[in-house]
């Protein structure tokens, strides 16, 4: 299998992911340039580069199902890959970005794991959509569209859940 790292999502991931989290930050009051920044900077890299080439394995491990059981496998691996350590990982980047190191402690897979629980409803929904409705080519600007949704509710849920 081919990775693809392209310009388009290089540019997406940055501003995508940036403007959820930037929401976020202002609803918690703690807009810094430098997680703006940060955020940008994660956007076009970690997820640019991995949820994309996530998605075209899915595809190609799919390849022998139809039906029921494609639809089935093709939203289950993309929750499997959105899971509580991811959720937790997004958390982790907030803490480096914003200097708050005395929030770093192993609570953060509670929380990212509350966060996965109370969010599998809508996830279900949208990783559904995203992965048997919309073609390859588009699915990473739409699952980063959710995601910055998501981002917003993953900064909350430190408030939420803690």
């Amino acid at each position: 299998m081919k990775l693809v790292y392209s310009k388009h999502n290089i540019l997406r991931g940055a501003i995508i992911y940036a403007s959820g989290d930037t929401i976020a930050a202002f609803i918690l009051d703690e807009f810094s340039i430098l997680r703006l920044l940060g955020m940008v900077m994660i956007g076009a890299t970690f997820y640019a580069f991995e949820i994309p080439n996530y998605f075209a394995w899915i595809d190609k491990k799919t390849q022998s199902f139809t039906g029921w059981k494609l639809q089935l496998y093709k939203t289950s691996l993309a929750i499997l890959y959105f899971n509580p350590l991811w959720i937790s990982r997004h958390l982790l980047f907030i803490i480096l970005l914003t200097g708050q190191s005395a929030e770093l402690s192993w609570d953060l897979i509670r929380i990212g794991a509350l966060s996965f629980l109370v969010n599998i409803p809508l996830s279900i929904i949208a990783n559904y959509i995203i992965q048997n409705v919309i073609r390859l080519k588009w699915r990473f600007f739409s699952s980063a569209i959710f995601s910055a949704l998501m981002a917003i509710y993953y900064a909350l849920s430190v408030v939420l859940f803690k």
